[in-house]
């Protein structure tokens, strides 16, 4: 096993790079930034319009939710690999296509964790909000989303490791991502087969088990924060009722 990273570790780190195209860790990172950055504007606008009260908008919306987060995340890959260029003839390769597929397919998962966020939050601030006057834009930029994507930061770093293990699925369409430069490795070797993917699925539990180990941290960071909170706000309640 350690003859195999000692031999293949560069191609398991960068893919081909520079003598071809860019792979490996380096390329499942970025596809799966990539993913992260795009759809999380998406799922926002989802969740804000699913939380509007807006019967016409939300329900279309929450049945496109159930639907995606209902089907299997290979079907996506294969309609936008294969139905992009039979619909609008365009082509797409691997790593692209693995991007729109999983933008669409987080997209909805992510909404859901928004939408939690957001009806977590105390009803009462947006009634004062409201009360005051604030528009419904300015309560949802000043006090709603700030709040709410605070409360939801661990459980988005952990949609995050999710999304980065998904990101293996991109070798059947040659996606040049980490499980791909593993199946290159393997055919080289051949015979190694349980070496070479032993060290590819170390390097996944490694990855994602420290990007849960973060969400953990903030977690707790978050929950110290509260209770802080809670606390400086209890001791002037108790002063009040002792005098």
């Amino acid at each position: 096993m350690i003859e195999i990273i000692q031999k293949y570790w560069l191609l398991l780190l960068i893919g081909q790079y520079p003598h071809g195209p860019l792979g490996g860790l380096a390329m499942t990172l970025i596809i799966a930034l990539t993913v992260l950055v795009i759809s999380m504007p998406l799922a926002i606008a989802i969740a804000l319009a699913r939380t509007s009260g807006i019967a016409w908008l939300g329900r279309p919306l929450a049945l496109l939710v159930s639907l995606v987060r209902g089907l299997p995340f290979l079907m996506f890959v294969f309609w936008v690999y294969f139905g992009v260029p039979a619909l609008f003839g365009i082509s797409l390769g691997g790593t692209t296509t693995m991007i729109v597929a999983l933008t669409i397919y987080e997209a909805a998962y992510i909404s859901e964790i928004v939408r939690a966020g957001i009806e977590a939050i105390p009803k009462g601030q947006i009634e004062a909000a409201h009360a005051l006057g604030l528009r419904y834009g300015v309560r949802t930029l000043r006090i709603v989303l700030p709040q709410a994507l605070f409360n939801m930061l661990p459980s988005l770093i952990t949609q995050f490791a999710s999304i980065v293990k998904e990101t293996s699925i991109g070798y059947i369409i040659s996606a040049q991502e980490l499980t791909f430069a593993a199946t290159q490795a393997n055919n080289l070797e051949i015979t190694k087969p349980a070496a070479v993917f032993g060290i590819l699925a170390a390097g996944y539990y490694i990855l994602c088990g420290g990007i849960a180990g973060i969400a953990k941290m903030l977690e707790r960071r978050i929950l110290q924060q509260r209770q802080r909170a809670a606390a400086a706000e209890f001791v002037p309640l108790a002063a009040a009722v002792r005098t």
